[in-house]
């Protein structure tokens, strides 16, 4: 059993004020498998404090401090990789192949781009006759989600640290093992005492206490669009700095001269990877017309052979989907979309065949969707994919873009350049061409209601930063 009970502060761990805990559930087998805590506003006061009496010193340590820390936490993440893995397996159900090789190996990624970023950050330049400095912005709240555990805490914790800031991270009380795995690391890899402090618990409860609070300077919120609205609400009136990476529903432009069965068959796989828990999945598909019905057959062929199962079977394609309370929302927008008028052409409701326990969702493909559908507009964060047909270029540019949403795009094309040429049009803050993957180097955020602010790389950094121009005569 896991234990997620006690708050790691000030390089110590405490049991939560408020004495208030819950299961942690196995979502393969809906076994309880540990316990978390809820924290209080007390505990948040307590692990502010910390933080803000730590980063007097550790704002002033040097560049080749910070990396020399960094480079123990990779170190120390290395020792741990195994516990680590098999932990987001049991509590968010990722297959163990994936778990180790993405999900776990994200976490040591973010670290190593924070460390390329911090040697190539310039703390000081002249501009005009002024010098211009970049300073740590301060003490940091950060809020993670439970679908890239790791991968979302290690991109805000390594920049946090290579910037010179303290923080108090609330990790998703869905999947906070990994975290605490983590604050088991950073004492390991002797981060000092205060400058990374961890409270579990819920949003009403932990998350709300921290975006409003005045110690805090900064907070990085990773999560849904509704979560992220309110974190801004309670923020404004201590008019802290507010980062967040919000929802998304990424359109995925198939061109005509694309090699069609690569493109559609690297798409499916793109979309249901992660069980379709990603905010950046492709999960609208848009397709010629004249090429609809075999781009339809290829995604149902994919989907067909998509195997969901035992996270721990190496034959598994896809686990289950992190909660029953997730679990009751995809399968109602799956009923949504037949209901509007959308075919299944794979899938469907109800769990696979051979899993009925478990929060198993079947690879779902639906035909005739048009932009206009609860299943188009909806984030469904599930594996379920919408594919749209389209007359011309700027007919799939227009419907790429009318989302509320604005995080993530794709283009499959005959050459880079034709692909290029449309990625250009779309108003997103990420387009990966002819099947690229992520770039931990580059800047990872989006437009509209998809956030603001960007994380990884060296814009990642920046964002935890204050820039303060010092005039001369």
């Amino acid at each position: 059993m896991y234990n997620c009970t006690k708050n790691y502060i000030d390089g110590e761990w405490f049991d939560s004020t408020g004495g208030s805990v819950g299961d942690i559930i196995n979502p393969a087998t809906e076994q309880v498998i540990g316990q978390v805590s809820f924290g209080t506003a007390e505990d948040v006061n307590h692990a502010v404090r910390a933080a803000r009496s730590a980063f007097e010193e550790f704002s002033q340590w040097s560049v080749d401090q910070r990396l020399e820390l960094l480079n123990h936490i990779v170190d120390a993440f290395k020792l741990r990789w195994n516990d680590i893995a098999a932990a987001i397996t049991a509590e968010m159900g990722a297959p163990a192949p994936f778990s180790a090789r993405a999900q776990t190996g994200s976490g040591l990624g973010h670290t190593r781009a924070a460390i390329a970023a911090l040697q190539e950050l310039k703390l000081e330049e002249s501009i005009g006759k002024s010098t211009v400095i970049r300073e740590p912005v301060g003490v940091c709240g950060l809020i993670t989600p439970w679908n890239w555990p790791v991968n979302q805490i290690m991109c805000k914790v390594a920049p946090a640290l290579a910037a010179g800031c303290t923080m108090v991270l609330k990790p998703s009380e869905i999947a906070p093992i990994n975290a605490t795995l983590l604050a088991e690391v950073f004492a390991d890899a002797n981060v000092p005492a205060g400058v990374f402090n961890l409270v579990h618990g819920d949003g009403p409860g932990v998350g709300a206490a921290m975006s409003e609070h005045e110690g805090i300077d900064m907070m990085s919120f990773t999560g849904s669009t509704r979560a992220g609205v309110l974190v801004a609400r309670a923020a404004a009136d201590t008019v802290k700095r507010v980062t967040q990476e919000l929802g998304g529903k990424s359109a995925n432009i198939i061109l005509e001269t694309a090699p069609l069965r690569e493109a559609i068959t690297d798409s499916v796989h793109s979309m249901f990877h992660n069980s379709g828990q990603s905010c950046n999945a492709p999960s609208r598909m848009l397709v010629p017309d004249s090429l609809y019905d075999d781009a339809v057959r290829i995604a149902a062929e994919e989907a067909n052979n998509t195997r969901p199962g035992d996270p721990n079977d190496p034959e598994t394609d896809i686990g289950p989907v992190v909660s029953a309370a997730q679990y009751s929302r995809i399968q109602g927008l799956i009923e949504t979309g037949i209901a509007e008028g959308a075919t299944l052409a794979a899938g469907g409701p109800g769990k696979p065949e051979g899993l009925e326990t478990g929060y198993y969702v079947r690879p779902t493909v639906f035909r005739d969707v048009n932009n206009q559908m609860t299943i188009a507009r909806e984030e469904i964060f599930g594996p379920v994919l919408c594919m749209i047909p389209y007359r011309t270029i700027d007919e799939a540019v227009e419907i790429a873009n009318d989302s509320p949403y604005g995080l993530s795009g794709y283009v499959w094309g005959g050459s880079e350049d034709e692909a290029m040429q449309v990625a250009r049009r779309l108003r997103t803050g990420m387009v990966h061409l002819n099947g690229a993957p992520t770039d931990v180097q580059a800047p990872f955020g989006g437009y509209k209601m998809s956030g603001n602010g960007r994380e990884w790389g060296l814009l990642g950094l920046e964002d935890f930063l204050e820039i303060k121009a010092v005039m001369s005569v």
